[in-house]
């Protein structure tokens, strides 16, 4: 077993036991402390973080449920593996239930006590990861809506933060639905520019003559319908953010046209001669290929180097499917929230189907889908039946096992668990969730296929 990282407090009115715990942890790489009541062992918690206690469910005169209870008020965020005999397995059950991580029945195996103690820790380390994640977008872009562990995401928060405070021009390219906008408001908001208006258009939702109006605003008389002066998004936006979305699908003469503003940081009306100064940072996106465009001669050259001052690259999601479990989590939170709704849980064969879906509509898929499942559920669990009829079956995941002809229920067990492992990254906590069984069963089931 690899090195454990992470502190732990075992407590067990038998030191001797105790102490060979700790022991045994320490040869992994874990920082133990050592104490032989409830008492000491919750002064030990005050004293220091801890990740990690274990400690005895029998004990007097503090026992290990008025640990778990103190446990959860002094460090919310140590999780607790209870040490029991078989007298007193329901006990540990009911401790479970009300927040424990696990139990280990005497005597104790050392090598399921470092299992279960890796198990909790990666789950220690998770939440903290993703705190700290959430505190950096808090921090650096003061909106949430940026979500993600994936290596990926997490190089274009870094990118956020150091192109945010400049007057850079960005080019944002992503399918639909992976959040261009959501990326362009986080510049806008974490820029000099803040408190002043953002401004967004989508290009390919207009045709040129609206198009142009839009941008640059008209004279009264300009064309037909044209009853009174209008301005447009150009001047709504001075001093703050335009951002452009699908700008690929720009016309030609409205390309020269926004090239000149660029350039001379002027506007004309249409059916005006007279310049208007405007003061604008300009943020793109697209989910063509502009270089193709270019070479195509349908984009202008000129007018794509101005624009890719900074470039990023939103990635689908189906190219991040580690980060599934927490936008659903994330979206899940949100939705109960706006719906008046109190979902307790998603049910594990949800969840599988949710990561082994394709997503061609992205996160914004992801989000609706969730929606509709707040919405339209009947009692505060998320089962199958409250997916979207038009939503995939499982099936990509059932075929990334690869049942054979012949093959024995054991061998397609151990390759359905090895393949959902790999699917979570080595996740246990997870892997259990989608496989519909416990960690202790995992955990189980990993020694007797040799899987650890």
């Amino acid at each position: 077993m690899t090195d454990l990282a992470g502190t732990v407090l075992i407590i067990d009115d038998e030191k001797h036991l105790a102490d060979s715990f700790a022991e045994a942890l320490k040869r992994v790489g874990c920082e133990t402390t050592v104490a032989t009541n409830g008492k000491d062992g919750l002064q030990a918690l005050e004293r220091r973080k801890i990740d990690l206690i274990l400690t005895d469910l029998v004990m007097g005169p503090l026992d290990g449920m008025d640990v778990l209870a103190a446990a959860r008020r002094i460090s919310p965020d140590s999780e607790v593996v209870f040490i029991t005999g078989h007298g007193t397995v329901k006990n540990a059950v009911r401790a479970m239930q009300a927040g424990a991580f696990s139990y280990l029945l005497k005597p104790i195996d050392l090598d399921e006590l470092r299992a279960i103690a890796k198990e909790a820790l990666e789950k220690v380390r998770l939440k903290q990861d993703n705190r700290e994640l959430r505190r950096q977008l808090d921090k650096h872009f003061s909106y949430e809506g940026i979500i993600g562990n994936n290596s990926r995401m997490v190089d274009i928060v870094e990118t956020l933060r150091h192109v945010a405070p400049t007057s850079a021009t960005v080019l944002i390219y992503g399918e639909s639905g992976t959040g261009k906008e959501l990326v362009a408001r986080a510049i806008h908001n974490n820029s000099p520019r803040k408190n002043r208006a953002f401004v967004a258009l989508n290009c390919a939702a207009l045709s040129e003559g609206i198009l142009e109006s839009e941008l640059f605003g008209h004279e009264k008389g300009a064309f037909t319908g044209a009853d009174s002066q209008r301005k447009g998004r150009f001047e709504y936006a001075d001093h703050g953010t335009l951002f452009l979305d699908e700008i690929g699908d720009l016309p030609t003469a409205t390309q020269v046209k926004l090239l000149r503003v660029i350039e001379q940081r002027e506007i004309l009306r249409v059916g005006s001669n007279s310049p208007i100064s405007v003061d604008v940072r300009l943020l793109a996106a697209t989910n063509r290929n502009l270089e193709k465009l270019v070479e195509e001669k349908i984009f202008r050259e000129d007018l794509y180097f101005r624009l890719k001052v900074v470039t990023m690259s939103l990635p689908p999601l189906r190219e991040r499917h580690e980060d599934i479990p927490l936008l659903i989590d994330t979206f899940v939170q949100e939705m109960s929230k706006t719906h008046g709704r109190e979902i307790k849980e998603v049910t594990p064969e949800v969840r599988n189907i949710l990561m082994h879906q394709e997503w061609p509509g992205n996160v914004r898929q992801l989000k609706n889908c969730i929606e509709s499942m707040v919405v339209l559920t009947r009692d505060d669990i998320l089962d199958t039946d409250d997916l979207p009829h038009d939503l995939a079956p499982v099936a990509p995941h059932r075929a990334s096992v690869g049942l054979d002809p012949g093959m024995t229920i054991k061998d397609a067990e151990r390759r359905l668990i090895t393949n959902t492992l790999e699917a979570t990254n080595g996740n246990r906590a997870e892997a259990s969730k989608m496989l519909g069984i416990g960690e202790r069963t995992l955990y189980r089931k990993l020694k007797e296929y040799n899987l650890e």
